[in-house]
């Protein structure tokens, strides 16, 4: 089941600058929602001049309020006014529902891939007890639930993960430890569930080959692959210096 999540959709009106006076007006409207239906979505519209918020409307309430002896004049007279208050209410769904249903479309419902990967980061010497992590990283949303898998069955204790951790570029990053005693025979895996998955995606331990070894592997395989077309490169020119050479007989 997806986590519930406090969402802001947060515009900001042009402010007004008065360039001879250095005086600034902005209004930056906040729409708030945590119900994917948007039940209970509100809408605040502050009021700040020179950095200071002197009023606000605030829809869950119905009415201004001031922060300021100006500011507490002018909610006074905002609220008499029975159509200025309907029009504001009216702006939940005009403005904040309209606008959150186009992000939904175009950012909320996109999902990507984590990347994940499972290894050793503790191998047991004198307690016997080994340490797997199982990382997810580069997904879309940050909803996600990761788990491990011990010969078909799920695994609960000596169990930590982290939390959702974002990347700063709007991808997620998730970290699960599992603290296990290995036995011969066994199957480890780490089984994660995100919403670009049509199924939970099962990732198996391979205990056969430390990572140190994959890595000299995979060196050693591309040294190969880079050997051979240096070879390949010398041969075809060879060849073709030789082909070019014309015999005169004297």
């Amino acid at each position: 089941m997806l986590k519930m999540k406090m969402f802001l959709l947060l515009l900001l009106l042009p402010a007004v600058l008065n360039t001879a006076y250095g005086h600034s007006f902005a209004v930056p409207i906040q729409c708030i929602w945590s119900k994917e239906d948007m039940s209970d979505m509100e809408l605040i519209e502050p009021y700040i001049i020179n950095k200071i918020k002197y009023a606000e409307y605030n829809s869950t309430l119905g009415k201004y309020t001031g922060y300021t002896e100006t500011g507490v004049r002018n909610a006074e007279e905002w609220n008499k006014d029975t159509a200025l208050l309907q029009s504001r209410k009216a702006d939940v769904e005009r403005y904040c529902k309209h606008n959150a249903q186009l992000y939904y479309t175009a950012i909320f419902s996109k999902t990507v891939e984590p990347v994940v990967k499972v290894k050793m980061v503790q191998k047991s010497e004198g307690s016997h007890v080994d340490n797997l992590m199982c990382s997810a990283y580069s997904f879309y949303p940050p909803h996600i639930k990761v788990t491990w898998m011990r010969n078909g069955k799920e695994v609960k204790a000596d169990v930590t993960s982290t939390e959702e951790m974002p990347d700063g570029d709007w991808y997620y990053q998730i970290h699960s430890h599992l603290q296990y005693k290995p036995e011969s025979g066994e199957e480890i895996s780490c089984v994660v569930e995100h919403a670009s998955f049509k199924k939970p995606m099962i990732y198996k331990w391979d205990p056969s080959m430390p990572e140190s070894d994959k890595s000299k592997i995979a060196i050693g395989a591309s040294g190969l692959v880079l050997g051979i077309i240096i070879s390949a490169a010398g041969f075809i020119y060879y060849k073709k210096k030789h082909s070019g050479r014309i015999l005169v007989p004297t």
